[in-house]
């Protein structure tokens, strides 16, 4: 018998983005990477982190810093490139080893796809949740965004939301509140 993880890791990616078509000759790029660790047990965040991406294949446009707050010059100053924020998060979490979620469907295409363009070993073990899913599953209700079923659950967001680590943090509060209610506690 399999031994049930006990852990959860949540990953929210923030990406360079447009309000329209991105420009010629420029394609997403990952540029930030936020992390957090629920136990199982205990139901509690252990650690959490935020990595920031130097984008290549495209620039920050000023419609994603609106929405984000990340700057081509924060990135340029403070970011590191994609291979090194995987190996920092493969040493930091081991996720190989645990089941790992994000909102939606979008962050594990988004990963894969970008791991393969960069020639960069892909992280993550098979297991991937859904919390989007999940929560929609759990609630019997249509899948919503993320700050709709947080105030559905009587929440708050904390920070800035589009900022990977506080969505990573808020997508962890969703799924931490939904397993107290099933356990009863």
């Amino acid at each position: 018998m399999r031994k049930t993880s006990e852990k959860l890791i949540v990953i929210d990616l923030e990406a360079t983005c447009w309000e329209k078509s991105p420009p010629p000759g420029q394609e997403s790029d990952i540029i930030e990477i936020g992390i957090c660790e629920i136990s199982t047990t205990n139901l509690m965040v252990q650690k959490a982190d935020t990595f920031l991406i130097k984008p290549i294949r495209s620039t920050v446009s000023p419609f994603c810093t609106e929405l984000t707050t990340l700057t081509n010059d924060l990135l340029e100053k403070e970011g590191m490139s994609f291979g090194k924020a995987i190996d920092q998060i493969q040493t930091k979490y081991n996720p190989r080893q645990s089941t790992w979620a994000s909102w939606g469907d979008y962050d594990r295409s988004m990963l894969k796809k970008s791991c393969a363009e960069y020639n960069v070993p892909y992280p993550f073990g098979k297991t991937h949740l859904n919390i989007k899913s999940a929560a929609a599953l759990l609630l019997g209700e249509r899948e919503r965004g993320m700050l709709q079923v947080l105030a559905h659950l009587g929440l708050t967001h904390d920070g800035t939301h589009h900022r990977g680590l506080d969505d990573a943090l808020n997508i962890a509060k969703i799924w931490i509140t939904l397993c107290k209610k099933i356990r009863g506690l």
